[in-house]
């Protein structure tokens, strides 16, 4: 049997998307511009029509073309002083050198860090704060975009419980590649995001609460926050989500969707907040990895609360990745929260004329970790506004504004 392979013209299109839609917040490169492009060798096909892409709009790809099956061997054989290892010259050139990064995701295997102590993985992560700064300070002054998108593999396929075939056909449906011209379906999808969060914007909420049969959480706003839309940092994204007031968190959510994170997989998440700290964390699998992760400073708060329309999102299945998993739209959409980092571009100012006191005094939250947990339980959304009175914003896996 052949193994499936996505048409050329998709990936074309897909290419299209990322390098000419996704990156400066949907109006794609300039002449001239740096493309980091950050990709596995099983992406290799998609890798080939994105450096394309970038020649062909002028601009300047730089290339890191990783093998797959090496992440193990480095938690096996690095001592103390690799594994905390910075290479800060070389990063700190990297990011003033590039005015946008591409990601793709790729996983040959899933689980390759499965059995590797989570505090290995935890310290790793801590060492490469220093870098994630760097880039989020540029983000903020406006001098850097970037976008996230994934490539189906084998194994992501398998643990998604499909065939390649019909995992590829997800990724087609949700990022308009089946579509004759996929970013102008984007740019549809972007007004409907727009107008969402534009609306939530101008009933002035103080708080939400999530009510399900396995939700009963309080998510409290507070003061200089506004909401977001995927804008191109993440293909596919449908989601409108915002970064809260991390202090004001109460109460309990049970997670259903799976969750994979630092080559481990964590399923069955159960978080109870009280003051707006995790104080009680569960898991039916993987409990062990989700407590070391939640144990690193500031990954037992909240930075981001996210709603995805089941009306606006094309997945339909599960896709065994955050990206996916957490823009899914099926019978009841989703709700989705990320424990650690918030995001600054939830301010309504300009976020790098806020200092590091003035971020905490308004609750943003600060962490080496931002990961987001997905529930497609349903759920009623009821927002309690300045003037005292209450709205339902979301039922049923729709918006009701």
């Amino acid at each position: 049997m052949t193994k499936y392979k996505p048409a050329q013209k998709i990936l074309e299109k897909y290419a299209d998307v990322l390098i000419n839609f996704a990156l400066n917040s949907g109006k794609g490169v300039k002449k001239d511009e740096s493309v980091f492009l950050n990709v596995s060798e099983s992406a290799k096909p998609l890798l080939i029509e994105l450096r394309k892409a970038v020649l062909r709009a002028g601009a300047n790809p730089i290339l890191n073309y990783s093998p797959e099956g090496i992440a193990r061997d480095f938690y096996d054989l690095a001592g103390e002083e690799q594994l905390t290892y910075f290479p800060k010259n070389y990063l700190k050139g990297l990011v003033e050198e590039a005015d946008h990064f591409v990601s793709i995701i790729a996983d040959a295997d899933p689980h390759e860090l499965r059995g590797v102590p989570p505090e290995k993985i935890m310290k790793r992560q801590k060492v490469f704060k220093p870098y994630m700064d760097w880039k989020n300070e540029k983000e903020d002054r406006g001098e850097l975009t970037w976008t996230l998108a994934l490539y189906g593999t084998e194994g992501l396929a398998k643990e998604a419980g499909l065939s390649l075939e019909e995992y590829w056909n997800q990724i087609i449906k949700a990022c308009y590649l089946d579509e004759e011209d996929p970013i102008q379906k984007w740019r549809e999808a972007m007004d409907e995001v727009d107008r969402v969060k534009d609306k939530l914007d101008s009933l002035n909420i103080e708080k939400l609460w999530v009510k399900g049969e396995n939700s009963d959480l309080i998510i409290g706003l507070g003061k200089n926050r506004k909401w977001l839309g995927g804008s191109g940092r993440n293909i596919p994204s449908f989601e409108v989500f915002i970064s809260p007031d991390c202090r004001l968190t109460e109460g309990r959510i049970k997670f259903t969707e799976p969750l994979y994170r630092y080559g481990n997989l964590i399923k069955g998440v159960y978080l109870e907040f009280k003051d707006g700290k995790v104080v009680k964390a569960s898991a039916d699998e993987g409990e062990e990895v989700l407590k070391e992760m939640i144990a690193t400073e500031g990954a037992d708060m909240v930075g981001e609360f996210s709603l995805t329309d089941s009306r606006l999102s094309r997945i339909t299945k599960f896709m065994a990745t955050t990206l996916f998993d957490e823009n899914v739209g099926g019978k009841y959409g989703n709700t989705h929260l990320a424990l650690g980092r918030a995001y600054k571009e939830s301010y309504p100012g300009d976020p790098s004329k806020v200092i590091k006191k003035e971020w905490e005094e308004m609750g943003y939250n600060d962490s080496v970790v931002h990961t987001d947990i997905v529930s497609t339980e349903n759920r009623e959304v009821i927002a309690f506004l300045e003037d005292g009175s209450e709205k339902v914003i979301y039922k049923d896996g729709k918006f009701q504004i």
